[in-house]
């Protein structure tokens, strides 16, 4: 495990030589970061990590993204989304898999009341319907890593919430 200061992370290039696949679940919220430091974190932070990581021989880049994810969205937090990954996507990865799962279900460090309330009750909700509106993180984990294992055919492959559900059980 490398550390890295993401503000100036061309500095630390090192830590992206010699692998063959990267992973990114890189992201901040609008709330804890404000609307410019999202963008940065969301977007310019895993876009150059991803050159970062193709420079030093990366093959495959597996991103964890967003249900929704649109550059022409109005909503920043998707508009951002859609943008990173476009911006993964032009970095020319011999394979490049984006999760776009719904709504994480975590247990977080910080206190989160109003997110806390919604993954209760899509917690219950996922009892019947369980790949509709929300996803378990270890879930999305072994999802990454089956997308690994078996990157398949194709240069970008995008996996939706139900995508997700079915390769985080194999």
């Amino acid at each position: 495990q490398a550390v890295v200061d993401f503000e100036r992370l061309g500095e630390h290039a090192a830590a992206f030589q010699g692998h063959d696949v990267g992973f990114c679940c890189l992201g901040t919220t609008r709330a804890r970061a404000g609307a410019d430091g999202f963008v940065r974190v969301d977007r310019d932070y895993v876009a150059q990590a991803a050159e970062l990581a193709r420079a030093g021989g990366c093959k495959h880049f597996v991103l964890q993204s967003s249900r929704g994810a649109n550059a022409q969205s109005r909503f920043l937090y998707l508009r951002v989304k859609g943008e990173v990954e476009n911006l993964v996507q032009a970095v020319g990865f011999d394979h490049c898999t984006i999760l776009r799962p719904a709504v994480l279900l975590c247990r977080r460090q910080e206190s989160r009341p109003m997110e806390w309330i919604v993954q209760q009750f899509l917690g219950a909700v996922a009892r019947l319907f369980p790949t509709a509106y929300s996803v378990p993180v270890e879930m999305v984990a072994r999802a990454m890593v089956a997308c690994a294992l078996q990157p398949g055919e194709g240069k970008v492959k995008v996996l939706e919430n139900g995508a997700i559900h079915e390769l985080g059980k194999a």
